[in-house]
């Protein structure tokens, strides 16, 4: 086992993008705090739980999804219960693993997964509170996860090459000892309010949500619209599929939802000049960044701006070209406008809170339309006229 593992680090350099560093990135490109240049007014605030930080971990995607079964459980009426972030994302490592293997080494391995990650591993493995399964278990108090995903890549790496000429039975146990050791064991069985459940017991009694209730969309031009269609992102390492819409149909669902008191999950590019985590604002800006004068690079967050029309070819331009890629998950939470009457969404994040507006950000509808490459909510959220098209029960 030591000669295996000693094997994984000098196999692999860390290569796990620690969000953090994403953060210190994004932040240089700002400008001074732009709170007082945007008067947002809220219009519709629903309810969610206070923001979290993923810290050195690729693992937005659980926690933004996560949010959203929270935002779930409350509109349902049951209590607040923060859920174990990292249990669902060691549940993903566990079963990407099996998909990695057996595909010799055919797809993505790393922190990142998608927003159908979270329901599907809900499903399968049930749930946990956060308090009972932190994932903390290696002497820090943030989640840093390079050491370990460079190890259990570099491991994986070593069960592909098949170096014994047949693969061992045991190379799942080694497997889930590195991440037993570094996460934690999981438990079989945990006390909560007094009562013993397991994962799945807890899943079906506290949380109470059906995993079939949750749909996932994206838009593309190339495919056939209303349609469910590979979502082609390399994070999307179980192969699932997602239905296709019209650009203009994810506002419009969104809308919708929020409306009517549904929250969403939403994953999308985040690698924008336009987009200022620091500030907690997002928009299209009218000119590329490269064609802006210095005084106009230097005044992006200095108020609201006029935003560029996206269409649906730009969209999937950016998407065939690489301008739009799949980095980041977030929770869309409500709807504002600022003083000049244009409209954002409210989006809460997944970096703690140390930004104008304590976690949250306001984004607006073009930016949503332009840089959404998937996001997934309650079927029972979205327009009646979409259900029928998309045959969606």
């Amino acid at each position: 086992m030591k000669k295996l593992l000693l094997m994984a680090v000098m196999a692999l350099p860390i290569v796990a993008v620690a969000q953090d560093d994403l953060v210190k990135k994004l932040d240089k490109n700002t400008s001074d705090s732009s709170k007082n240049k945007f008067k947002f007014t809220k219009i519709i605030d629903l309810e969610n739980t206070p923001p979290k930080n993923q810290a050195s971990s690729g693992t937005c995607w659980s926690y933004s999804t996560n949010s959203f079964l929270e935002s779930e459980m409350l509109r349902s009426g049951k209590a607040p219960v923060e859920l174990a972030q990292i249990y669902s994302a060691r549940c993903v490592y566990s079963d990407k693993a099996d998909n990695y293997v057996r595909m010799h080494g055919a797809v993505s391995w790393g922190d990142g997964g998608a927003c159908h990650d979270v329901i599907n591993m809900y499903a399968k493995y049930g749930a946990m509170p956060q308090s009972v399964y932190t994932g903390l278990h290696y002497g820090t108090t943030k989640n840093k996860f390079a050491e370990m995903q460079a190890v259990l890549e570099g491991m994986l790496q070593a069960f592909v090459k098949n170096p014994n000429g047949t693969l061992s039975p045991n190379w799942k146990k080694a497997f889930e000892a590195v991440m037993d050791t570094y996460l934690g064991e999981v438990p079989k069985t945990f006390k909560w309010n007094g009562k013993t459940y397991t994962p799945r017991s807890f899943a079906d009694e506290v949380v109470g949500l059906n995993p079939k209730d949750y749909i996932e969309m994206s838009s593309f031009t190339d495919k056939p619209y209303y349609k469910k269609t590979m979502l082609m992102v390399p994070d999307n390492w179980s192969f699932d599929k997602v239905y296709n819409v019209k650009m203009n149909d994810i506002t419009k669902i969104i809308d919708n939802a929020l409306k009517n008191g549904y929250t969403v999950a939403w994953a999308t590019d985040v690698s924008e000049k336009s987009f200022s985590w620091k500030n907690g604002v997002a928009y299209v800006p009218e000119k590329e960044y490269d064609d802006m004068s210095d005084s106009e690079k230097t005044s992006m967050f200095k108020g609201p701006k006029p935003e560029r029309v996206i269409t649906p070819e730009m969209r999937q331009t950016a998407f065939d070209n690489y301008s739009t890629t799949d980095d980041h998950g977030m929770h869309i939470v409500g709807l504002a406008k600022d003083q000049n009457g244009r409209q954002y969404y409210i989006v809460k994040n997944s970096w703690g809170d140390k930004n104008d507006y304590k976690g949250y950000l306001y984004v607006t509808k073009a930016f949503v339309q332009y840089k959404t490459t998937a996001f997934l909510l309650n079927k029972n959220g979205i327009p009646s006229d979409l259900q029928e098209k998309m045959n969606i029960d």
